[in-house]
């Protein structure tokens, strides 16, 4: 078994990026659409795969962020990597275009799998770099993203091997792949020695106080600042789901209002979304990491979604034009991946870095809450021809979050282990003028005894004084 220590410490990030390469691929499903359409598939059936995966990546994570600390990462990462194998090799093997094997192979199974170990190489990786956490994380998750690119053209443009050797055998491939990677990735996913710091970074300086209170789970849901951040993630990766979904299909629909061809506009909008999209979201997540560990995680969200509202006000002018479609794509899917170096790396900073593996998983349920609204909101408005008003209902839902992210500040600790009250929700607010005001409306006979004695004690000093 290969060790981690000081001195190698990078190991780990080889092993989250090995990781995050196989889990991608979940972002792959669409290489494998036309092959299953062919074979009598709805588009409802291939997005009915696609969406239950997402739903088991999401409700297992969750489950991952419970038993991390009881099996360890380690095990962990090898099982969810193990699983996301196996369920591909199972749908290769008893049936590539049966619907229900599909659903439950890739769906199911390997959406798990996926539940399982995305948690471990974040967790695993900001132990090891408390000095560099944005950074790690960006490299980490956009192993993901760049892995989603790489499954897709290796079964089609690159290898072709839908193609050469149609998509039973392809499953079986990635498969053996996905499980591959993720095991030898697993080797390094080993937490450092209880207090260890890297050399040279000082636990009393303020970046080191980041993260150094562990809330539970428990306490964090009676704080404040965690449905700040869960709205905060939502409306923000709901924002970038939605021109995912429509990435393609409005820039289409402007293309050829503004004079070009059926043809030639499909294949222009494509290359937004593939290229220019994928590459941003990729180099998007290590870059807000960079920036993160420079500004503040706080600051940087705040950035991210006042900057996200204006692409996409700005989006609606700019699909016409074929350059302006690249750039525009390019900004929206920049900021995208941003947020998934950013939350979990302020989840970190608000509620303790050792505790991240156990928290973050129900901040990513917000992922799940904006997978399902972003797209609907854009289907339905796409379906009445109003397509700029959901790029405008999004930019404003992004301005909202910046509201909230500005109200975010560090919890008090001691007040999260008490039950909730609206009293502990104004304290961890740091909103005391508001506290007051609210105490004064629900106990307003208070404030008046406590107005009389005053006027009593001023009353008895003048007495005092004119007996003097």
């Amino acid at each position: 078994m290969l060790s981690v220590s000081s001195s190698n410490r990078w190991l780990v990030v080889l092993g989250a990026i090995l990781i995050q390469l196989s889990l991608g691929a979940i972002y792959a499903w669409s290489v494998f659409t036309p092959a299953l359409k062919a074979a009598g598939w709805s588009k409802m059936d291939t997005q009915m795969v696609f969406a239950i995966g997402l739903v088991m990546f999401a409700v297992v994570m969750v489950f991952a962020g419970r038993v991390i600390a009881k099996i360890g990462p380690q095990k962990l990462a090898a099982a969810g990597g193990v699983i996301l194998g196996a369920g591909y090799a199972f749908t290769g093997l008893l049936g590539a275009t049966n619907f229900w094997i599909v659903c439950l192979g890739v769906g199911v199974i390997g959406g798990a799998g996926i539940g399982l170990g995305y948690v471990v190489p974040i967790a695993v990786g900001m132990r090891w770099f408390p000095d560099k956490k944005g950074l790690i994380t960006g490299l980490a998750v956009a192993g993901f993203g760049f892995g989603a690119m790489g499954w897709v053209k290796m079964a089609g443009a690159w290898g072709n091997l839908i193609e050469l050797y149609g998509l039973s055998t392809t499953f079986v491939i990635y498969g053996a792949a996905f499980a591959s990677l993720t095991l030898i990735g697993s080797l390094w996913m080993k937490m450092p020695p209880k207090d260890w710091l890297p050399e040279g970074f000082v636990a009393t300086t303020p970046q080191a106080s980041k993260g150094k209170q562990n809330f539970t789970v428990q306490e964090m849901l009676r704080t404040p600042q965690f449905y700040l951040i869960f709205l905060t993630f939502a409306v923000s990766a709901g924002a970038g789901l939605m021109s995912i979904g429509l990435m393609k299909l409005y820039p289409m629909e402007a293309l050829q209002a503004a004079g070009y061809g059926p043809i030639e506009a499909s294949a222009i909008a494509g290359t937004a979304m593939a290229v220019f999209f994928s590459l941003a979201n990729g180099i998007g997540r290590i870059v807000w990491g960079i920036i993160s560990d420079r500004i503040g995680r706080r600051h940087s969200v705040v950035l991210l979604t006042i900057t996200q509202a204006g692409f996409l006000f700005a989006f609606t002018s700019m699909a016409g034009n074929e350059y302006l479609l690249y750039l525009g794509a390019m900004l929206i899917g920049f900021n995208f991946g941003g947020n998934f170096a950013l939350f979990p790396t302020l989840t970190a900073d608000i509620f303790g870095t050792e505790r991240v593996g156990q928290n973050y998983p129900l901040i990513f349920l917000s992922y799940g809450v904006g997978g399902i609204a972003g797209p609907l909101l854009g289907g339905m408005l796409g379906d009445m021809g109003n397509f700029p008003l959901a790029f405008s209902i999004c930019g404003i839902a992004c301005l909202v979050g910046a509201v909230c992210t500005l109200l975010i500040h560090h919890p008090y600790h001691d007040e999260a282990e008490r039950p909730a009250s609206v009293h502990g929700f104004m304290h961890q607010m740091h909103l005391e003028l508001v506290e007051d005001v609210v105490e004064h409306a629900l106990h307003p006979e208070h404030f008046i005894r406590v107005e009389d004695s005053h006027k009593r004690v001023e009353n008895n000093q003048k007495d005092a004084a004119n007996k003097g």
